[in-house]
């Protein structure tokens, strides 16, 4: 079993893994999973859907703009993403800002292909202090605002979250 070491300074950020899904609750299944690295690269991928996955939630799919004939045609298979994913965080502590739902999707996926992580999920909001977090909805935003993301896709969803982690800690320490 390896041992997970977090790995966040203010100068180098932890990674971050984000994921979109086929909707919310009972049924719901990863459909992309997304990272950025604490050196900036990215990785992403699609999920092909294992036959008994059949949640779709149309709302879940006007959010993301992936369709089910896109992951069907181009998604890689739950094994090949659970070996990348374990190949990229090996011993790392990775963060999610939505660790509830992530946690659920990831062992989904990790459960089709059999496999277990080599890495552990933390929530972001480990990281931040009480007054970090009061701050971090409106600070998101206008990272948000100064970033070109294309779309609303798991690995740009990852970036951005970074990204205002970085400026969150960059910030200076409010005066009591």
């Amino acid at each position: 079993m390896p041992s997970f070491l977090p790995t966040f300074t203010s100068e180098y950020p932890p990674p971050i893994l984000d994921i979109e899904a086929s909707g919310f609750g009972l049924g719901s299944y990863p459909i992309e999973v997304g990272i950025v690295m604490p050196d900036g690269r990215s990785w992403c991928s699609l999920v092909k859907p294992e036959p008994e996955w059949q949640h779709w939630d149309p709302n879940a799919a006007a959010v993301h703009h992936i369709t089910r004939d896109s992951l069907d045609k181009h998604g890689r298979p739950a094994r090949e993403v659970a070996i990348a994913l374990n190949d990229w965080l090996e011993g790392m502590v990775v963060y999610s800002d939505a660790w509830a739902h992530d946690y659920t999707w990831l062992s989904r996926l990790f459960d089709a292909a059999d496999m277990t992580p080599h890495f552990k999920l933390d929530n972001l909001r480990a990281l931040l202090s009480e007054t970090e977090a009061a701050n971090w909805h409106e600070l998101k935003r206008q990272v948000a605002l100064g970033m070109i993301l294309q779309r609303h896709r798991a690995s740009s969803d990852a970036r951005l979250l970074q990204s205002t982690l970085k400026a969150l800690k960059q910030q200076p320490a409010a005066v009591a």
